[in-house]
């Protein structure tokens, strides 16, 4: 168990993907994403979740996303924060997203 303090410093929030591609040098397929998040700015985030979205269907796309962990390094490429998915039954990631649009930077509460 975790107490709320510890859930309270996790910090979750919407954003828009502004840009998705194929991400070559992953180990398992994925995308490089550009993640608007309004006044905290853009970041980058790969994310494998190529078996359910093109690339092409990210794009406009919000997102919820942990921005607050350190930047981790895949391949050539830094990710700085990890967008959040539910596995199906084939352990594919179907993206969790607001079920109405909200401004970029929202903090989940």
């Amino acid at each position: 168990m975790i107490t709320w303090e510890d859930f309270e410093k996790v910090d979750i929030r919407c954003g828009t993907v502004t840009e998705a591609k194929e991400f070559p040098g992953a180990r398992k397929p994925a995308y490089q994403l550009t993640i608007d998040f309004g006044p905290l700015g853009t970041r980058r985030s790969s994310a494998q979740v190529t078996h359910h979205y093109t690339a092409a269907e990210l794009q406009g796309r919000q997102v919820i996303a942990v921005v607050n962990f350190p930047p981790k390094q895949i391949a050539n490429f830094f990710s700085e924060c990890l967008v959040l998915g539910i596995y199906d039954e084939q352990g594919q990631v179907v993206l969790l997203q607001p079920e109405r649009s909200v401004a970029n930077g929202q903090k989940i509460g």
